[in-house]
């Protein structure tokens, strides 16, 4: 079993290795996903039980709520 599973994990460093156009391609890719997860986050997903709430009771609390009284 060990010794398929480290077949699968060479086969897939040789093709990584041996890229040529694909290693440019993978840039994109990683570029494009840090400026998805990363900076996005910061401009459309604020952290409102921060902003909103000074302890960590009240966020619990206005989730709770939010919890029950959404449905």
């Amino acid at each position: 079993m060990a010794n398929i599973i480290k077949e699968i994990a060479n086969f897939y460093i040789d093709g990584f290795r041996n890229m040529t156009v694909g290693k440019s391609l993978w840039i994109l890719i990683l570029i494009k996903l840090f400026l998805i997860f990363v900076v996005l986050k910061f401009f459309f997903f604020p952290n409102f039980l921060n902003d909103n709430f000074d302890t960590d009771e009240q966020r619990a609390q206005h989730v709770r709520n939010e919890l029950i009284n959404n449905k």
